[in-house]
């Protein structure tokens, strides 16, 4: 049976350069898998090139057996892959239950006929949206912020919420970019704790993240880059003892 996201290849140079060197690496349906390694290794490149922000000069990318190679990042999401930004994307006037009603607006099937005949179809997906958005507050524990307006919030929480709002569609994937960078330890804590709850209720992500004491405790396998390549992978304790990771990061030989 194939892998919910699989990455073959993938391959992506500036100027002649390889940010990405023939990169293969596959995402099991409600498995976390976190991406770790020194600062231009080809991260944030893989993210780029696998959501479509960046094209990729070669490789292939399918999620679900469909082909992502080539579609805008708008056909990707609507395709049911989502993603988060390190840099915190939150209408601070807006409360935490707009913010994640807001984030349901290009995924709406109802058209303007709907919207001023205040149709059934159109009653029903605002229900929908708002029972899906209550369920994803509890599942992080802002509850309490509900209806309070996001600037409010702290960097973590704002965070949290960027996350949910990803997972508003109810998407195949969510790959989250730096989810805890900047963030306080006790907030890093909780954002493990939410990604966990949320896990057991049967989402997948790819997380890629420099905090490597955060994905070593919170995802099933771990996917090592170095200068472009995919160095590693595999459970976090082997990952964790191998020498080569080691020398990756630190530039010397255990």
């Amino acid at each position: 049976m194939s892998a919910l996201l699989e990455v073959h290849g993938l391959s992506k140079a500036y100027h002649g350069v390889r940010a990405l060197d023939d990169v293969s690496f596959s995402v099991e349906s409600s498995q976390i898998v976190g991406v770790i390694g020194p600062n231009g290794s080809g991260k944030s490149t893989m993210i780029d090139c696998i959501s479509s922000f960046q094209r990729a000069d070669r490789g292939t990318v399918t999620l679900a057996g469909q082909s992502l190679i080539g579609l805008p990042p708008q056909k990707i999401a609507l395709a049911g892959l989502m993603r988060t930004f390190q840099n915190v994307r939150v209408y601070e006037h807006l409360s935490v239950m707009e913010t994640l009603l807001n984030a349901m607006v290009p995924f709406d099937a109802a058209n303007w006929v709907d919207a001023l005949l205040r149709t059934k179809r159109l009653r029903t997906a605002e229900a929908d949206a708002r029972g899906r958005a209550d369920e994803l507050i509890a599942l992080v524990g802002l509850q309490r912020y509900r209806d309070a307006p996001s600037g409010i919030l702290s960097y973590g929480q704002k965070k949290l919420v960027s996350l949910i709002a990803a997972l508003m569609p109810r998407p195949k994937l969510v790959v989250l970019d730096e989810p805890v960078a900047g963030v306080n330890p006790s907030r890093i804590r909780e954002i493990e704790q939410a990604i966990a709850r949320l896990r057991a209720a049967g989402e997948t992500f790819l997380i890629v993240e420099h905090n490597t004491e955060f994905i070593m405790n919170l995802c099933d396998a771990v996917i090592v880059f170095d200068q472009g390549r995919k160095l590693t992978e595999g459970p976090p304790q082997v990952v964790h003892a191998d020498p080569r990771v080691l020398e990756a990061y630190l530039g010397v030989r255990a």
